[in-house]
């Protein structure tokens, strides 16, 4: 993407909300079971080999299969809570935990053999899915469950119950059998699809090669990092380290040209035809359970619940920033006639693709004189990571440890344990694998490893979450350092890894992130505010050679420049998530021909001809398809949370802190998104904050 956005380069798959992992008696990897603080706790195994991992699927297959054999072998007159909701419960639980173990690794294992073995496992297992999710005589117990008891369950075996009943009757259960293979058939092709999608982005390892004139403008830190030719020339790749640092600063237009062609150009060919495919069978799915659309069905279970509210909530941000986002173009129109008369470049009197993040830049360097080159400096690594733990063990009341010689897939990898610092109970575990490598997923993403809810033995699971990122590598001369934007990312992250851990839930169902799509962002945009705040900025920030706080004009500037380029920002947003919807309200579409309309319409910037940034648009292939929408919809609510509580009452103010860790974090999914909001708030939630965060004073209060 030629403009992303702080929230937008999270792209956490949906896949990756998903990957969460428990060992349950009897599991694949023999895990070494002991207690600890009163949980059931877990040693998960990384050495995994490939004919391991292959051998693990086919024992997880039968073993899954059987269980769903026996529920759908019950007389229908004996079904029970103990045999079958809590069967299920337990079985979805080993499931999710064994499914994933074998997963993860597609996605930062260093042996490509082992990613593909994952990556195969992954596939098979998605059928398995499929399959199980599919299965009449199971539905057919769950609803004479259902009406069976009604009134002998707890809310969240209710709770429970009711999303097994909805859900088999999202994938047809209640239809023909002819209905229901077809829905089967086409769901598989689906998944099979959407791992391939993303396989393919994961394995994309181009780069462009450029002399050091064509990359004026570039920090010597960052030319120094780059990896050269034989003829000294610098090898620039398309991952994130180097295309953002190349595309906001190098003043060389040619070079930024060809790097955003390149850039959205990756898997152009494969992946739009996937996509494309994928856009006519999830319509054909919708098609066969009577939705209008595939937009109508995966909203139906959201907080929006229909495409219209999402559409009319999309409208609305576009016209209160059209204005803002018509000016900031002006601005930065002008800025380019300027630097174009200066350096003797043609002036074309637009704005292209390649040009908006380098003068979205210089808007920041102009209006609010952000010395990035200068503020870098103050954020090493780990630095950091030193502040970020101690606000983050502060406000929810936790203790991290490291642990010693830790069993990890990569010897960066690190393995922390989180406790109540009041009890001393351990809570959770988290890894951090925060640096590049080849073949590692590229973004920024937690990965849920383990759910904290309630065993077979009535014990509370462990937690383990793992964040993966790709900041830049430390060298011999200098700590890894970090622009702002990615601490943002950093904070952003790590509150999903939190929301993980602090999970306690009866079903595994529920736990951590398993919340409606358009809440899951919530948790975790509300505590990138924190970056953005004096204090907590210090605590965060030195300089790496002397150990000196950031000055404090540059610290004024960095936080004024949190509304720099707001209208362009939140509109490329717009974009993305009217891009989303148009392509799944319609049967079938043109994918760079959807994107480049938007673009023009709602942008005012053309997209690049020739390329499709949908064909690496991962969020539509992993879990995001007709809901991306959600990033927008879920900041609304996490602005409203920040200034109506924490902003209002201390942002380090511990009360607070855990007040919100049980009323949001606890949770999980065990209570609809909107509830928790109105707990916390005390009353319904309104889009002013976001308005006045964003710097746009004209903003109109409206309830949600």
């Amino acid at each position: 993407m030629y403009l992303l956005t702080a929230i937008a380069c999270r792209a956490h798959l949906r896949v990756c909300k998903h990957l969460r992992m428990t060992i349950a008696s009897g599991s694949v990897l023999s895990a070494r079971h002991c207690a600890q603080a009163g949980h059931a706790r877990n040693t998960l195994r990384w050495d995994l080999s490939p004919d391991e991992i292959r051998t693990m699927t086919d024992s997880l297959i039968a073993r899954v299969k059987k269980v769903y054999d026996d529920v759908g072998s019950l007389n229908i007159e004996n079904v029970s809570v103990e045999n079958t909701l809590m069967t299920l419960a337990n079985a979805k639980m080993d499931y999710a935990s064994s499914h994933h173990v074998l997963a993860f690794p597609q996605y930062v294992c260093p042996s490509k053999e082992l990613r593909s073995a994952s990556t195969e496992a992954d596939k098979r297992l998605s059928e398995l899915d499929v399959e199980i999710n599919m299965r009449e005589d199971v539905f057919k117990r769950i609803t004479a469950l259902q009406n069976k008891q009604k009134d002998n369950l707890s809310a969240e075996e209710k709770r429970f119950l009711d999303r097994l009943v909805t859900l088999g009757q999202r994938k047809g259960l209640h239809l023909s059998k002819d209905i229901q293979e077809e829905i089967k058939r086409t769901s598989k092709l689906i998944s099979e699809l959407s791992i391939e999608f993303n396989k393919n982005l994961n394995e994309e390892s181009k780069f462009l090669i450029f002399s050091e004139h064509e990359l004026g403008g570039l920090a010597a830190t960052f030319l120094s990092g780059l990896d050269k030719t034989a003829e000294g020339r610098y090898k620039v790749t398309l991952e994130y380290p180097h295309y953002y640092p190349l595309m906001k600063r190098c003043h060389n237009p040619e070079t930024r040209r060809k790097m955003e062609m390149a850039f959205n150009s990756r898997c152009k060919e494969v992946n739009t035809a996937i996509l494309e495919e994928l856009i006519q069978l999830r319509a054909k799915v919708a098609r066969l359970l009577g939705y209008g659309s595939h937009a109508e069905y995966v909203l139906e279970i959201n907080m929006a619940k229909n495409a219209s509210n999402v559409s009319d909530f999309l409208d609305k941000f576009h016209e209160a920033l059209k204005p803002v986002g018509i000016k900031e173009r002006k601005y930065i129109l002008a800025l380019k006639k300027r630097e174009c008369l200066m350096k003797g470049y043609q002036f074309d009197e637009k704005i292209n693709a390649w040009d908006l993040p380098y003068y979205m830049n210089q808007v920041e360097q102009r209006k609010f004189a952000v010395d990035k080159d200068k503020l870098i400096e103050y954020f090493p690594l780990d630095v950091v990571t030193e502040g970020l733990f101690g606000i983050y063990q502060e406000l929810l009341g936790l203790t991290f440890t490291e642990v010693e010689q830790a069993d990890v897939w990569h010897e960066n990898v690190k393995l922390y344990s989180a406790l109540d610092t009041e009890t001393g109970e351990e809570i959770g575990q988290f890894y951090l694998d925060l640096h590049p490598r080849e073949g590692k997923y590229g973004h920024a993403g937690c990965f849920g490893l383990q759910p904290g809810c309630r065993g077979p033995d009535g014990k509370r699971r462990l937690p383990v979450a793992a964040m993966a990122a790709n900041f830049t590598k430390p060298r011999k001369d200098c700590p890894s350092l970090l622009q702002h934007h990615k601490v943002e990312t950093y904070f952003h992250e790590f509150g999903h890894v939190m929301h993980e851990i602090c999970s306690n839930t009866a079903f595994s169902e529920f736990s951590g992130t398993m919340v409606e799509t358009d809440f899951v962002e919530v948790p975790s945009q509300m505590l990138e505010n924190w970056v953005w705040e004096k204090e907590p900025l210090r605590r965060m920030s030195r300089h790496y050679k002397d150990g000196t706080p950031i000055p404090d004009e540059l610290l004024d500037k960095l936080i004024a420049s949190r509304v720099a380029n707001t209208g362009l920002m939140n509109l490329r947003q717009v974009v993305l998530s009217k891009v989303d919807q148009s392509l799944h309200t319609s049967p079938r579409a043109d994918t760079a021909e959807v994107f480049a309309k938007h673009c023009q319409d709602i942008l005012g910037i053309p997209a690049t001809p020739g390329t499709n940034m949908t064909a690496s648009f991962s969020h539509l292939a992993g879990g995001y398809d007709g809901q991306y929408y959600s990033y927008l919809w879920s900041e609304v609510y996490s602005m409203d949370i920040f200034f109506s509580r924490f902003k209002k009452e201390g942002i380090m103010n511990p009360k607070v802190g855990k007040e919100y860790r049980r009323v949001i974090l606890e949770a999980g999914g065990s209570v609809d998104g909107m509830d928790m909001v109105k707990t916390f708030l005390g009353r319904a939630p309104c889009q002013d904050a976001f308005f006045q965060c964003k710097g746009l004073v004209n903003s109109q209060e409206a309830s949600m």
